[in-house]
């Protein structure tokens, strides 16, 4: 992994939408500080990853790389009128953020940057 730090801006328009499709795998929290922690654990700690790697029919021709963690990776979020903006600070690459949020909140997110 490159020592490449990036940081995603994300918005989420409703925190109680935010799911993803399986309920073994999604959030299920209902605050900000349950959602934070819930991404911050899914990009740091192997769990959310096994969990999911158990599930699939071929777990052997998974690409390694959606693996990939991130000790260091820190997210905040705050609300701001309706809304939830996050940022996720990581040297993940993009897929591995979508992918792990695609897992705990579904489609119910937006990327507005990366830097």
């Amino acid at each position: 992994m490159s020592s490449n730090r990036h940081r995603y801006f994300i918005q989420i328009d409703d925190l109680a939408l935010a799911r993803g499709e399986d309920p073994q795998l999604s959030f299920s929290g209902a605050t900000i500080d349950g959602l934070t922690h819930s991404i911050g654990s899914a990009l740091r700690e192997d769990d959310l990853h096994q969990r999911w790697l158990a599930k699939q029919e071929e777990p052997d021709d998974v690409d390694p790389q959606l693996g990939l963690l991130d000790p260091s990776a820190q997210v905040s979020a705050e609300a701001a009128r309706s809304r939830i903006d996050l940022l996720i600070e990581s040297e993940l690459p993009h897929f591995v953020i979508k992918h792990r949020l695609r897992l705990l909140i579904g489609e119910h997110w937006r990327l507005h940057d990366i830097r």
